[in-house]
């Protein structure tokens, strides 16, 4: 299977998508924020020099989705009908989900990706002062659904 993103003289293009069928579409993406124990305790009591770093990554990660196209090259801009992050405390630090849905000639998966990606930097940012080594893991397509294929990580 070749790169879509190529012409057969292997310069770079954007997809035609106009002769693709409109299909709903979903896409759920996520993340993890390594985080040490003193930092979630923080996290947790809420008092973070800098405020609430999980509900401000949140709407960090739905603005971002919103500016996608924006943001990687060849990306198309699609009327999204639903962006959602979800922020949870782990033992680890926080896991980040998002999802992003559409109803469009070409999939979400990047919206939902750039969503968790911008939510994990958010929470670096929100919580730097407190804690240098934090680390941004497994950023990862958890589901698609809607287009040719459908895909589930097993």
């Amino acid at each position: 299977m070749a790169l879509s993103h190529f012409d057969a003289q292997g310069k770079i293009k954007m997809v035609d998508v106009a002769g693709k069928e409109t299909t709903a579409r979903r896409a759920v993406a996520s993340a993890k924020v390594l985080l040490s124990k003193e930092t979630i305790e923080i996290l947790k009591s809420k008092e973070n020099p800098k405020g609430n770093p999980l509900e401000i990554a949140r709407i960090a990660g739905i603005m971002a989705a919103k500016q996608t196209s924006n943001l990687i090259p060849l990306c198309h801009q699609i009327n999204l009908s639903k962006v959602d992050v979800q922020t949870k405390i782990a033992d680890y630090g926080v896991y980040l989900e998002a999802e992003a849905k559409t109803d469009s000639q070409t999939g979400v998966e990047m919206e939902a990706l750039t969503a968790v990606a911008v939510a994990a930097l958010t929470i670096y940012d929100m919580c730097k002062a407190v804690q240098k080594n934090i680390q941004i893991t497994e950023i990862q397509l958890e589901s698609k659904t809607g287009g040719k294929s459908d895909f589930e990580k097993n």
